[in-house]
């Protein structure tokens, strides 16, 4: 492990340790105190989050792409302030913490027996929507996690969602797949987080206008199984709560080949991920290249 691996480590080992012990208003102060200082030296993850924020407001001059940014990196500071404090939440805490609207949708899909899907941008804090599915409705499910370096970080995030009441796989093609769709057709709940590409397989969508790569195991997985496919926007008001909306299902088309229907049903999801960012762009913490125009092609995915 190199000293900035171990530094890496060891910073998120103190959030977790410390930042959860703090009083929430002393802790919603640290983060928007964290993210103005971040926000200020404009970093290479700021520059990259206002670019792709002057992809989702086209219109928007300077200095109100500059006002995004700021309040982008307030939400991703809240997400990580949360995230940090979620282990020690109490049930009712989770519970109050966030409000989804369309949650009849996940509760009539797996009522079915069919299975559910969930795929999420990267809005607002996922991991407390996942905490309200497990604590509130009851319900666990498997999710995918992306491997870090250095590994001893990665296996602080499966610790820290598997006490969450997640089940953790890591981001490993077919083994993983495999995994997801035993558990579908079983007829339970898969979260993915599914807005960038992390794989050489993904999706060309149209994403505000440009073209963008998402993953396509969402639409895959929901072709093989049965399973209901639902888009998941979520967004923060200035109250404590969480807001979140359960969208409609995405349907599987009735005609054209596998590859032809993978495309159709991840342009949807596009479309449903574009309508929730459009709303609420700074809670979209993406600071990473999306778009393909953005991307060196010799790089591979995203």
């Amino acid at each position: 492990m190199t000293a900035a691996e171990r530094l890496t480590d060891g910073l998120y080992g103190l959030g977790w340790s410390t930042v959860k012990k703090l009083p929430e208003p002393v802790a919603a102060r640290l983060g928007r105190t964290v993210a103005d200082a971040a926000w200020k030296r404009r970093g290479k993850g700021v520059q990259r989050l206002e670019a792709n924020y002057a992809r989702v407001v086209p219109d928007a001059s300077p200095e109100r792409l500059a006002e995004l940014s700021r309040a982008g990196m307030r939400s991703y500071l809240r997400y990580w302030m949360e995230s940090f404090r979620l282990p020690a939440w109490s049930p009712e805490r989770v519970r109050t913490g966030f409000d989804p609207k369309g949650a009849h949708h996940l509760t009539d899909g797996l009522a079915a027996g069919k299975g559910v899907i969930l795929a999420l941008p990267h809005l607002a804090n996922w991991d407390l929507a996942g905490a309200w599915v497990t604590t509130t409705l009851g319900i666990p499910f498997t999710t995918v996690a992306e491997r870090l370096k250095p590994e001893t970080l990665y296996d602080r995030f499966v610790a820290y969602r598997e006490g969450l009441g997640m089940e953790v796989l890591a981001h490993s093609g077919a083994s993983a797949f495999g995994t997801l769709a035993r558990r579908l057709r079983d007829g339970g709940l898969v979260c993915l987080v599914a807005d960038r590409d992390l794989s050489a397989a993904g999706v060309e969508v149209d994403f505000f206008g440009e073209r963008a790569r998402m993953p396509a195991g969402p639409a895959l997985l929901a072709q093989q199984t049965g399973a209901q496919l639902l888009p998941v926007t979520l967004w923060y008001d200035d109250s404590p709560v969480m807001q979140g909306r359960v969208h409609p299902p995405v349907e599987v088309p009735e005609a054209g080949t596998r590859t032809e229907k993978t495309a159709v049903m991840t342009q949807a999801l596009a479309d449903a991920f574009a309508s929730g960012i459009a709303e609420h762009p700074e809670d979209w913490h993406m600071l990473q290249r999306l778009w393909l125009a953005d991307l060196d092609p010799a790089k591979g995915p995203a």
